[in-house]
């Protein structure tokens, strides 16, 4: 299949990198409206074509797929003239900025009898998927709590505070926070008993400013969600350190917990051993999991990949689905799911 890539910024490196690796995919152009950072790309990765026009790109190129990784404010018109010109769509996060907004771009890829596919990557990352088969073989035993919280020291300093030119995510509904909300989102729902937003009973949602300014809209949030005798939480902070990405899910038999950032799996539940001497064998297996994490953390580094080690996954099963006409790894109930969580915790009704 071949692929073409609009925006080059620095999510772009990485699916470019990825796509470099898929067997049968070839990439025939990539464009940003910056014409130095368009042929800084192209050439990087080996890119035969670069435009500052994306219009020009489709009329020129004869791709099967199109990537659309520009600010979440574009998406709507680029994915529509996208699929107006036959392509199907492969776009980041978020989709679109509410459920309505996904909804019309799923019927307008639909009536063309095209593929929309958002990147949920976070979900085919080791940790989570070595979290998904602890909870599977029933390790913890029943779910009873699930946690996602990311922390992200963006207030002081880099891309995100630059008063000067502030970055374009800053006038979203969510303000910074919805550059990441989605994977908070796509990620809860994953282990929630049920995945379904219509299992919620009860969405408390504190969106706050802590350190106040003009540039930031929010700076924290602190959402509690109840469904049935299921306990949620969804947590997000700009100004604590260190930077966390972590999913944990507590059981009636154990806990077990996925950091992203820094890739380790730690499960903690009962051991044979009796009830004195479980802690400290816990203890041993987590010193364990936390020496392997630390080399292994150093070689994704080496390798460049981190905690977008999931893309990969992610776009090998997208691109089998789109050449074989099966269900895509992220389809319409995950996308819509997660579009509608949002929009449930932006609710003003939903707010404390």
């Amino acid at each position: 299949m071949t692929v073409a890539v609009i925006g080059g910024g620095k999510i772009s490196e990485q699916h470019l990198g990825t796509l470099r690796g898929i067997g049968g995919v070839d990439i025939a152009g990539v464009c940003d409206l910056s014409p130095a950072l368009a042929r800084f790309t192209a050439e990087r990765f080996a890119v035969p074509n670069w435009f500052t026009d994306y219009h020009k790109m489709l009329e020129r190129t004869r791709v099967d797929v199109v990537h659309v990784l520009t600010p979440p404010a574009t998406h709507d018109r680029i994915v529509r003239d996208c699929l107006d010109s036959g392509r199907h769509v492969i776009v980041e996060k978020p989709v679109a900025l509410s459920n309505a907004g996904f909804r019309e771009l799923w019927d307008y890829a639909a009536s063309r009898d095209l593929r929309l596919i958002e990147n949920h990557n976070y979900r085919f990352n080791g940790p989570i998927q070595q979290l998904e088969r602890a909870i599977t073989a029933g390790r913890i035993g029943t779910i009873e709590e699930v946690e996602v919280r990311m922390a992200l020291n963006i207030r002081g300093g880099g891309r995100y505070a630059d008063e000067n030119l502030p970055h374009p995510s800053h006038q979203l509904p969510a303000g910074i926070i919805h550059e990441f909300i989605t994977h908070l989102a796509y990620l809860f729902l994953h282990f929630m008993p049920g995945s379904s937003i219509d299992d919620i009973e009860s969405i408390r949602a504190m969106w706050r400013n802590h350190d106040g300014g003009k540039l930031f809209k929010y700076d924290d949030l602190d959402v509690g969600v109840l469904a049935g005798s299921v306990h949620g939480r969804i947590r997000f902070s700009c100004s604590q350190w260190p930077d966390c990405f972590m999913v944990q899910v507590r059981g009636t038999d154990g806990v077990a917990t996925a950091e992203l950032f820094h890739p380790t799996c730690q499960v903690t539940t009962r051991r044979s051993v009796g009830q004195h001497l479980t802690p400290l064998v816990n203890s041993i297996a987590g010193a364990r999991t936390m020496v392997r994490s630390g080399f292994g953390s150093i070689w994704q580094k080496i390798r460049n990949r981190g905690a977008y080690d999931g893309l990969s996954r992610f776009l090998e099963l997208s691109y089998n689905a789109l050449r074989t006409g099966g269900e895509p790894p992220v389809g319409y109930r995950q996308m819509d799911e997660t579009s509608r969580l949002v929009d449930a915790m932006l609710a003003l009704e939903n707010r404390i």
